[in-house]
């Protein structure tokens, strides 16, 4: 584990496993540095001769999440991912993100990040938008946890808290920093020359406007593998096509 100064001065931590090129990964909502590291992905991704570096964002895994919103201004989160990239010197690396790492990934190239090649995944057109229709979904259970209020034993919300609390998120941090998120128009993406990844599960709802997403990028391209949101994440094929374009080369899926 090691630590660096988010903008504001918040104590962030990152992890990072593996040795070579440097490939800044983005985990999803509610998940961790921790357990992206414990993937299949990474681990192939590491074993290629990649130096995979992984920040806990704000409110999860170890990084500090205050309890104060105004610690969580607009794109807090880019700012804290620009900041890890001065912190380590970075001017020629690969940034890629998973679920919410995927939507955190669009809106860094929109602010002007330039990594060598970047991957979205998990994602569709809605990871423009400042909310989804999971949003609010997401900000009752956070609440609920938060202050205390019972769910409904047995209800969706209920097991989404449960897997919220294991996974050691500090709800109401996290329940400050949806609200930070911003927008990504269309036209901002259009701009981006990075050559990016947008890759889905077949079985990902998501994946019915990917092709759409990646569409925007004039280096974009898209990838199918098998599975749902949550499957395809440890889908074998997932860390096939990821390494083939990271070398220069799209694999089929």
């Amino acid at each position: 584990m090691h630590w660096f100064p988010g903008p504001d001065g918040e104590r962030l931590a990152w992890r990072e496993t593996g040795a070579g090129r440097p490939l800044v990964m983005l985990h999803g909502l509610f998940g961790s540095a921790a357990l992206t590291a414990d993937t299949d992905l990474v681990r192939a991704i590491a074993a290629r001769r990649y130096r995979v570096i992984l920040p806990d964002q704000r409110g999860h895994g170890e990084s500090g999440g205050p309890h104060d919103p105004g610690r969580y201004p607009p794109d807090v989160v880019i700012d804290d991912i620009f900041a890890l990239i001065g912190h380590l010197g970075l001017d020629d690396y690969d940034l890629a993100g998973y679920s919410m790492g995927g939507k955190l990934v669009l809106r860094a190239l929109a602010r002007g990040a330039r990594p060598a090649r970047a991957v979205v995944a998990g994602q569709g057109l809605d990871a423009l938008d400042k909310e989804s229709d999971r949003t609010d979904g997401y900000r009752r259970v956070l609440s609920a946890l938060a202050s205390g209020e019972a769910l409904e034993p047995g209800s969706a919300a209920d097991r989404m808290a449960g897997w919220i609390t294991a996974a050691g998120v500090n709800p109401l941090a996290v329940r400050y920093l949806l609200d930070s998120f911003v927008a990504t128009p269309p036209d901002a993406l259009r701009q981006v020359l990075v050559p990016t990844l947008v890759v889905v599960g077949d079985r990902d709802p998501r994946g019915a406007t990917a092709d759409e997403l990646a569409g925007l990028l004039p280096n974009g391209r898209l990838a199918l593998v098998p599975g749902d949101h949550q499957s395809a994440l440890s889908a074998p094929e997932l860390g096939t096509a990821v390494l083939a374009f990271l070398g220069g080369t799209l694999a089929s899926a």
